[in-house]
C-alpha cells in the first residue's frame, strides 16, 4: 500500500513495482491510471478531486503538463456536469454529443449515436477515424453512408461546411455508387457519368437514373473480368431492387465502345 492517497502499488509480471491511483465520485469508483512514481499517480488523484469540485475547470483547461490522461480529464467532466459516467472522452449536451480526440480535435454526433460511441474509442489516422468492431477497424464514415472511395466535396459533403460536424442531417451524398457521379445536378440536363477506373478512367456511359448509371458500372465489370482483366473490383449493390428488375434493367443498357472494345 502506497503512503500518498488515493495511490496503491501492483506488481508486473517481472515483479516490478508501479502505482495505479482512484478515487471516488458520486458513489462511483473510477481508475485513473497506471503510473512510474507514486508522487505522479497522487498528482492524478488531486487533479481528479480537483475537477470533480471546481466547475470552473473545463476541458480546455488540459495541458500537457497534467498527470491525468486527457480521456479520464474529459470523463470526469462529463460526470460532474451531466451525471452520466461514459468510458470515452464524450462530453453531452442538448440532443447531440462532442467526441474529443484532443483538447483541439473535436467531433459532433447525434445523439442517437451515444451507445455506440460510448463503447468504441475513435482512433485517428491519416486523417480518417476508426473504430475496433468484432477484432476489425472500422473506419465510421461507412455509418453516414460516406463509401470507402468517396471523396469530400464531390462525393458527399458537410451541409454547415465543418467536417467535424457528424450529425446525420449534416451529411449530404451526392454519389453512392461505385464510379457514379452526378453531373449538372439539379438542372434540367441532369445526368449520371459512369466510369470505371483501369489504368485511367475510361467512360462506361451516361444514364438517366443513378440506379441505370451503378448497374452500368456492375455490367462494365462483367465485360471486363469476361476479357480477362485482373483485376478486383467492387461491385454496387442496389438496396430494394429485385431480381429480376435488377436484370431488365442490366440487359437493357448500353455500353461505351470504350469497354466494349479494351483489350
Amino acid at each position: 500500500m502506497a503512503n500518498l492517497p488515493g495511490v496503491y502499488t501492483a506488481k508486473k509480471k517481472n515483479g516490478d513495482i508501479y502505482y495505479r491511483a482512484s478515487f471516488t465520485f458520486k458513489s462511483k469508483h473510477i481508475s485513473l491510471g497506471s503510473f512510474d512514481t507514486e508522487t505522479e499517480a497522487n498528482k492524478a488523484y488531486q487533479e481528479a478531486l480537483a475537477l470533480s469540485s471546481d466547475n470552473s475547470i473545463s476541458i480546455s483547461s488540459y495541458s500537457k503538463d497534467n498527470a491525468l490522461s486527457f480521456t479520464k480529464w474529459v470523463v470526469i467532466i462529463n460526470f460532474r456536469d451531466n451525471g452520466i459516467y461514459i468510458k470515452t472522452p464524450v462530453y453531452l449536451k442538448n440532443k447531440l454529443f462532442s467526441y474529443y480526440i484532443s483538447p483541439d480535435d473535436v467531433y459532433i454526433f447525434d445523439a442517437e449515436d451515444l451507445f455506440f460511441y460510448s463503447t468504441h474509442t475513435i482512433m485517428k489516422r491519416g486523417g480518417h477515424l476508426f473504430v475496433a468492431d468484432f477484432g476489425m477497424q472500422i473506419n465510421i464514415a461507412s455509418r453516414y453512408g460516406i463509401k470507402s472511395y468517396a471523396v469530400e466535396n464531390r462525393d458527399y459533403y458537410f451541409l454547415n461546411g465543418d467536417n467535424h460536424d457528424y450529425r446525420y442531417s449534416n451529411i449530404i451524398i451526392v454519389n453512392k455508387y461505385r464510379g457514379v457521379q452526378v453531373q449538372n445536378q439539379g438542372s434540367d440536363s441532369e445526368y449520371y457519368l459512369t466510369q470505371i477506373l483501369i489504368n485511367g478512367n475510361y467512360i462506361v456511359g451516361r444514364y438517366n437514373s443513378e440506379i441505370k448509371a451503378a448497374i452500368a458500372y456492375n455490367k462494365a465489370v462483367d465485360i471486363l473480368t469476361a476479357k480477362g482483366i485482373n483485376k478486383q473490383f467492387e461491385k454496387n449493390y442496389i438496396e430494394g431492387l429485385s431480381s429480376n428488375d435488377y436484370l431488365s434493367i442490366y440487359n437493357s443498357l448500353k455500353i461505351s465502345n470504350q469497354i466494349q472494345r479494351f483489350e
